[in-house]
């Protein structure tokens, strides 16, 4: 038993050694080599984190709530400082509907939660409209379901 132990001791080591070598040899990946999710890949979780907020916030699970609105807020902020094309305009004129949101959250009122959420939803449609895209247009959720959030029929031109 001895024996067996010792001789796993000595391949793990061995194991770990040659993992060591092996990482150290690897390339440090410059700026330029760094991986940057496609904008709709961003905007996709984004889409997720709003429907799922609005669930959470409708269950009256706060904590989830408050957790979900942090992670739509980098997202809108990721997608912002990764893609200069996003005038700054369009994420910093969220900025008091995503405070509402919060204000509302923190003080665990559904019926100012509502009315904020509301104004936050239509400012990401006054955004895409803005960046020639309003043919993605959000909505509060409808239900749980995957896309409850968004408007698949054509949006009439402003």
């Amino acid at each position: 038993m001895k024996r067996r132990a010792l001789v796993m001791a000595l391949l793990l080591s061995a194991a770990s050694t040659t993992l060591a070598i092996a990482q150290s040899d690897l390339k440090q990946p410059s700026s330029s080599d760094r991986y940057v999710p496609r904008l709709g890949d961003i905007m996709s979780a984004a889409q997720r984190q709003h429907q799922k907020l609005w669930l959470a916030a409708t269950a009256q699970n706060w904590e989830l709530a408050t957790y979900e609105l942090g992670q739509l807020e980098s997202s809108l902020a990721e997608a912002a400082m990764m893609y200069s094309g996003i005038p700054v305009s369009n994420v910093t004129t969220l900025k008091d509907p995503l405070q509402s949101v919060s204000d509302a959250i923190a003080a665990k009122d559904g019926r100012k939660f509502a009315k904020a959420y509301a104004s936050l939803t239509e400012g990401c449609n006054s955004c895409h409209t803005s960046m020639g895209r309003s043919f993605i247009a959000i909505r509060v959720p409808t239900g749980p379901q995957p896309f409850g959030n968004q408007l698949f029929p054509p949006q009439r031109k402003p």
